[in-house]
């Protein structure tokens, strides 16, 4: 990957509904230039999708919780099982496999604490494998979030 398209991907990271003529005037390339990088990127994995990022607040999820994952068994079946029910919690909104002692770190969304704690009775505490779950609550949010560096 050369440097233009790495500046391509940083300016996109920044504004992601950027129009390719603004993108192609940016970094020195005519549209239709522009336009054939960027179908490379996307083609290549380097560009995985588009979306908007969404304020928690603006739709009423004003509770976030880490919650930290210890495994019973780590065979491949537990592991697919466990990693199948968290893709269909929809407030889990961000879910890392860990190595360490700790097997999964999860980002989990309610509209407050007592939501949460319905959730980690019904569906959390029931997910597949689970020997251990420890939460903690996210005091502050700050910084960039979801950006990639571009070397």
């Amino acid at each position: 990957m050369d440097a233009l398209s790495r500046e391509i991907l940083s300016l996109l990271q920044e504004d992601g509904r950027m129009s390719a003529t603004d993108l192609a005037s940016r970094v020195g390339l005519s549209l239709s230039s522009c336009h054939r990088r960027l179908k490379d990127l996307e083609q290549s994995g380097a560009i995985e999708r588009y979306r908007a990022v969404v304020s928690p607040e603006a739709v009423g999820l004003h509770f976030e919780a880490i919650l930290f994952v210890t495994l019973g068994r780590t065979d491949l079946e537990t592991i697919a099982a466990f990693e199948a029910a968290v893709t269909a919690v929809p407030n889990i909104v961000d879910a890392q496999r860990l190595f360490g002692e700790i097997d999964y770190m999860l980002r989990v969304l309610t509209p407050d604490l007592a939501a949460y704690q319905v959730l980690y009775d019904t569906a959390l505490g029931g997910l597949p494998g689970v020997q251990r779950l420890t939460s903690t609550m996210v005091m502050k949010r700050f910084g960039p979030i979801g950006t990639v560096p571009i070397p």
